[in-house]
């Protein structure tokens, strides 16, 4: 994304996360069920699992809970069954969005993600559309003022693949996958506590939107990420906020 808006974009979407915290939760749930059910119980032994917990952690959720999940979704508790589906589409102005749902009903998901997106100026695109413009990595992103040569010396040293910081001062960490709990422990153990740290889908390119159609494309959105079903929505747009 271009350095300019690409911190406030940042902010503005923390600030719609917090707005719907208590949506958190339900999808937490989800995605610690998931990653239990197809990584096994064993948080020592599943890095998903481990960052699911860590969400679930920060969110104020408490242990009995997290373990009755994992229990459910590991089979020594009944309970219902999640399957993963992603959804490519486009947004306005030909922006790339990519949908990661959870449900237990594919055909009520596909059908209220496809009103979502052609009510509100989107259209749902094909496997693979869009998944081209994305690049799956883990992300670390640390606030304007943060020393940049210590983000970068102890993120490099810890196996990232890039540091990126932006006009504004912002730095960005990227990484593998497999090695994003290594360099956000790593970072932690420096006293480097990112704003942002998750494994995500990153955009290669953005498309800028300005005025309506910024307004707009933060409509469907917001409409989006309202969907039971939906638990990440990753999209390519640089909105003027």
């Amino acid at each position: 994304m271009a350095g300019h808006s690409k911190w406030a974009n940042i902010q503005h979407r923390k600030g719609r996360q917090d707005e719907k915290r208590q949506r958190i939760w339900t999808r937490v749930v989800r995605e610690i069920m998931v990653a239990a059910r197809t990584g096994g119980g064993d948080a020592s032994a599943n890095p998903r699992l481990r960052l699911a917990i860590e969400k679930a952690k920060a969110a104020n959720m408490p242990a009995d809970t997290i373990k009755r999940n994992v229990d459910k979704a590991t089979g020594n508790l009944e309970g219902v069954s999640y399957e993963e589906i992603r959804y490519e589409g486009y947004g306005i102005g030909g922006a790339a969005i990519i949908l990661d749902t959870m449900t237990d009903n594919r055909v009520r998901t596909v059908a209220e993600v496809r009103h979502a997106l052609s009510k509100h100026g989107g259209n749902l695109g094909t496997e693979g559309s869009v998944a081209f413009q994305f690049k799956h990595c883990g992300q670390l992103i640390f606030a304007p003022g943060t020393s940049e040569d210590q983000v970068m010396e102890v993120a490099l040293e810890a196996g990232a693949e890039d540091v990126i910081t932006d006009e504004e001062g912002a730095i960005e960490v990227l990484t593998t996958p497999a090695d994003f709990e290594a360099v956000k422990n790593a970072l932690e153990a420096a006293g480097l506590v990112a704003d942002m740290a998750e494994v995500t889908l990153r955009p290669e390119n953005s498309i800028s939107l300005q005025g309506e159609d910024a307004v707009k494309m933060q409509k469907l959105l917001d409409v989006l990420e309202d969907l039971d079903d939906v638990q990440n929505v990753f999209h390519n747009a640089e909105i003027d906020v």
